[in-house]
């Protein structure tokens, strides 16, 4: 699909796919976690937006939790090294907890965030996320949710971005090469 921006090469998932298949996430999980509540925690930045959305299409008692972490800086490939920059605020222990993620890409920073956050002895631990690239994971990490599996190519736009860029728009697209060359 054409691009409606001029740092974007082609859409890949406009935005009404986008919103369709967030409710249909959020219809599943109200499925799977029908009578318990529920604590998602959202992976600052880039899930922001996602978990806006999800929330409101889970029909169940929900709590909001938000986590930051670092693992790219202002590359476009994962360092591999992993820093919280924000914790949760609240204890998830004996509580369903799901992470919300805007993509999985390398897999190590969500392998790193799953593994800390059993640590904490939550009931359960899941994972959804907007989009992965499972041809680019080096670890395996179980993905419960998946909203789109993307190419490998830079995929930039609701939420996920370029040097804290692009977040704002309302589909996912192809980043042109020329707006982050210089960068690899």
């Amino acid at each position: 699909m054409k691009s409606p921006h001029p740092d974007i090469e082609r859409v890949l998932i406009p935005t009404h796919e986008i919103q369709t298949r967030i409710a249909q996430l959020g219809k599943q999980i109200t499925q799977d976690y029908k009578g318990e509540s529920l604590v998602l925690v959202c992976v600052l930045k880039g899930a922001f937006l996602f978990m806006a959305d999800l929330c409101r299409h889970i029909d169940l008692p929900v709590n909001t939790e938000f986590m930051a972490i670092s693992s790219y800086g202002h590359a476009t490939k994962s360092s591999g090294v992993v820093r919280i920059l924000k914790d949760l605020n609240e204890c998830i222990e004996d509580r369903n907890v799901l992470i919300v993620e805007d993509i999985v890409d390398t897999g190590l920073t969500l392998s790193y965030l799953v593994d800390l956050l059993a640590t904490r002895h939550p009931r359960s631990l899941k994972v959804c996320t907007l989009c992965s690239k499972p041809q680019c994971h080096q670890r395996e990490v179980k993905i419960d949710y998946c909203g789109f599996e993307l190419p490998s190519e830079f995929a930039v736009g609701y939420g996920l971005d370029f040097k804290d860029f692009y977040r704002n728009l309302p589909f996912i697209g192809i980043l042109k090469p020329i707006m982050y060359e210089n960068d690899l």
